[in-house]
């Protein structure tokens, strides 16, 4: 869309163009933290996805060996120790714990597995009474996966677990092992593919909004302040240019009136000049008159003067 269209519909004034101005401060401010948002949300994204990859080549090994570990326990054993390990079953030993992880406000689902409290606590107590010093030397040294295989040997130790006790016990340990051991990947697992779905959906939404800000409310509100900068310009040229033709009428009217008060003055001056050139004249005009009627008493041929001396 051109500029003149994309942009929001509003009057000229001032306090509007007030108003665009913080509207464009606050997208360009919320275009800048979602822009570090969709950063953060993309380099964790890109760390779960590195980290589903690895657990998904993990995962074909550790079911192979479970399956595996399975089918020799059932060949040294038996089927019937099917049946045994069923009935040995009381609570879960191996539990799955939710919790909520924050990245750059995005609240993302957590799962982690881990001994139970109880089995922990018999296992404690088992440990503590049957332990010899040299064992618990050895076990100082020890990582979390190997603390938690003993926690859970001594849990099964401390309900009395003696399946495969006639034969095929360490077949069905070491399966045992190798399936919590793939139980505790899929757990991994399932806590990065959740993580995953729910970093791609915020990392979306963040994305559109970036975009929007970007490519649609920035550009309008820089297009409508642009609008209206244009506008009230073109209000200050038609103001001014109704002031220069006021102040021009204003002038041409007033030299109007100064002429006409001066042609008045002058017609009063003629008119007055003209009054008093017609009083000297006929005052002149009496006196002549006079003068004339005794030149012509003096040059009468027949007039007679005493006072004349020839």
């Amino acid at each position: 869309m051109s500029g003149n269209t994309n942009r929001y519909t509003v009057v000229p004034t001032v306090t509007v163009l007030g108003q665009m101005k913080l509207r464009l401060i606050g997208a360009t401010k919320g275009h800048a933290l979602l822009k570090k948002k969709a950063d953060a949300l993309s380099l964790r994204y890109r760390q779960v996805l590195r980290d589903i990859v690895a657990a998904k080549e993990g995962m074909g090994d550790a079911m192979k060996t479970s399956f595996f570990s399975l089918a020799e326990a059932k060949y040294a054993a038996g089927d019937a120790v099917r049946h045994t390990v069923l009935d040995g079953v009381d609570t879960a030993t191996l539990r799955v714990y939710a919790s909520q992880d924050n990245v750059a406000g995005v609240k993302i689902p957590r799962f982690e597995s881990a001994v139970a409290a109880g089995a922990a606590a018999a296992a404690a107590g088992a440990a503590a009474g049957a332990a010899s010093g040299a064992a618990a030397g050895a076990s100082g040294g020890a990582g979390g996966q190997d603390d938690a295989d003993a926690a859970l040997a001594a849990a099964a130790a401390a309900r009395g677990d003696l399946t495969g006790l006639g034969k095929g016990g360490q077949q069905v340990q070491a399966c045992r092992r190798a399936y919590v051991g793939a139980v505790r990947l899929l757990v991994a697992l399932a806590n990065l593919q959740t993580a995953f779905v729910t970093l791609d959906a915020a990392l979306k939404t963040t994305n559109r909004r970036v975009n929007a800000l970007e490519n649609v409310v920035k550009p309008r509100l820089e297009n409508t302040i642009s609008y209206i900068k244009g506008e009230l310009d073109e209000l200050e040229r038609e103001e001014f240019f109704r002031l220069k033709k006021v102040q021009k009428n204003k002038q041409k009217k007033a030299a109007l009136q100064l002429a006409e008060d001066e042609a008045r003055l002058e017609a009063a001056a003629a008119a007055a000049a003209a009054g008093a050139g017609n009083g000297r004249g006929a005052a002149v005009a009496a006196v002549g008159g006079t003068v004339n009627g005794e030149e012509a008493s003096l040059l009468a041929p027949d007039g007679e003067d005493a006072d004349l001396v020839f």
